[in-house]
């Protein structure tokens, strides 16, 4: 698992940053107590990897976070936590855990919004219209933030409807071999497709016709090399032998970047448009969302919002069709408007609409806290990795082991986003105990229907599960699913 290499060299600002007074130290001393945190962070991920449920696996990182107060280690683990709590659905958790600030850099371009050649565009239409000129669409994603990982999820039916036929991505495990016929990934294809948004972006591509490839380095190659190595994988696998194949690609971070420095050497996409003499449509989302902490947002980052008020993603473009970018080595900047949350959870979730909120009680989990909720389609085996999950408790989960709650607490309820289609819900606790299970169906309409003729007749079925409303209320800021839309699970 490489991940904390990835670590490493995204952290490599912030290693050597300077330090507050309570770090009265030299940088040397500073960078020596975060690669020791390094190390304690592995093994600690080591271990917890050796649990044999993933709340259990999160429950083991959390009492590691919440039981250790070194500013060192948690500016280390934070990230490590970060990624098991999207794997969890925990998503503002995550974003808090590990936030990267995106401060404004002396090759940053000027703003658009204030120039009359740029005119603000929905991201979903502009990038497909941009693609067209591309034999290759490379996107990155910050690994601890799936929102930067919607819009390409949206953006892989009108890609295909393009004749692109490739999906490749960092996280995939080759060993997982039958991925392809299976159609869906489980907890052996990647790291990172634990998290639902993840998988689900895997599961989109091989229901499209995609044909789905992983190309991280399989050497213990670092820097250049490696970046070296990823950029021959994707030429043996995709166009050694299909030499008018087009791909779409998804990245962490700088990995897509077309000029400049990158961990020493040339990135992996610098690497294959030298190989291939191509030029590749590079889609930059990890510098303008809204960070937990404002002050961490790009300085342009509010103006544009709040002039625009956008409620999906954008991209602006000259009228001369050329995209702008906030900094160079990428072709195009995605801007993702403010977070909107509820019952605890974005609604990014949603999938520009192709998937709706469907209620989810606390009261299957018999008071048994932590209690996780996953959904998995009905088609697919328990091995799937689910459409949604979350965790229900009544206390937060950064708590330690001796402050969960595990009697006659009050819990909570939320919400999971589906796509219409049939799943099977499931309650279990950290013992990764079944405590109660039932099929439901999500239909095009407004209400989901569940069916689960079994089990407690104390138990009410969640059949408030009214999209956009409450209490009989229209909720702000929340769209109904299009039923043309072209998934039909």
């Amino acid at each position: 698992m490489r991940s904390h290499w990835i670590l490493i060299a995204l952290g490599c600002a912030w290693l050597a940053c300077p330090c507050p007074p309570i770090h009265a130290q030299s940088a040397s001393q500073w960078q020596a107590r975060q690669m020791d945190a390094i190390r304690k962070s592995d093994s600690i991920m080591r271990k917890a990897n050796k649990r044999s449920n993933l709340l259990a696996k999160f429950q083991l990182m959390s009492d590691a976070y919440a039981g250790n107060k070194d500013p060192a280690f948690r500016l280390i683990f934070g990230q490590y936590l970060s990624w098991y709590q999207t794997f969890v659905g925990e998503y503002q958790g995550a974003a808090r855990s590990f936030s990267i600030a995106q401060q404004a850099l002396p090759d940053d371009r000027p703003s658009p919004l204030d120039n009359p050649l740029y005119t603000a565009q929905p991201a979903l239409t502009a990038i497909p219209e941009l693609a067209k000129n591309y034999r290759a669409v490379f996107f990155n994603e910050a690994h601890n933030i799936p929102l930067t990982r919607t819009l390409t999820v949206q953006l892989l039916a009108r890609l295909r409807a393009q004749s692109f036929n490739y999906l490749a991505l960092e996280t995939i495990d080759p060993t997982d071999t039958g991925l392809q016929s299976r159609g869906y990934p489980t907890d052996k294809t990647g790291f990172y497709t634990a998290e639902p948004i993840s998988a689900e972006m895997v599961r989109a591509a091989l229901k499209l016709g995609y044909k789905v490839i992983g190309y991280d380095a399989l050497s213990d190659a670092t820097g250049d090399a490696r970046q070296a190595e990823q950029a021959r994988n994707i030429y043996r696998q995709v166009f050694k032998n299909d030499p008018d194949a087009k791909l779409v690609l998804d990245a962490g971070y700088g990995h897509i970047q077309e000029s400049g420095i990158f961990q020493g050497g040339m990135s992996m996409t610098q690497h294959l448009e030298k190989l291939l003499k191509i030029d590749v449509l590079t889609v930059e989302q990890t510098a303008l969302y809204g960070h937990p902490t404002t002050s961490d947002d790009h300085p342009y980052y509010a103006a544009v919002m709040q002039r625009l008020h956008p409620e999906d993603p954008l991209v602006f473009v000259s009228k001369t069709g050329k995209p702008w970018s906030l900094r160079p080595g990428y072709d195009v900047s995605v801007w993702f408007p403010p977070e909107i949350i509820r019952r605890g959870r974005p609604t990014w979730l949603a999938l520009g609409g192709e998937r709706k909120p469907y209620y989810a009680s606390s009261e299957p989990c018999r008071h048994q806290f932590p209690c996780m909720v996953e959904a998995r389609y009905a088609s697919e085996g328990d091995d799937a990795i689910p459409a949604d999950r979350l965790v229900l408790d009544p206390v937060p989960l950064n708590a330690l082991s001796s402050q969960r709650v595990t009697d006659d607490a009050p819990g909570s309820s939320s919400e999971l986003y589906l796509r219409p289609g049939k799943y099977l819900l499931t309650y279990t606790d950290v013992n990764a105990t079944r405590l109660y299970s039932y099929n439901i169906t999500v239909g095009n309409g407004d209400e989901a229907s569940p069916q689960h003729p079994h089990g407690p007749s104390s138990i009410p079925p969640p059949a408030r599960n009214i999209a956009c409303e409450r209490a009989g209320q229209r909720q702000p800021n929340c769209k109904l699913v299009d039923p043309r839309t072209v998934f039909d699970w």
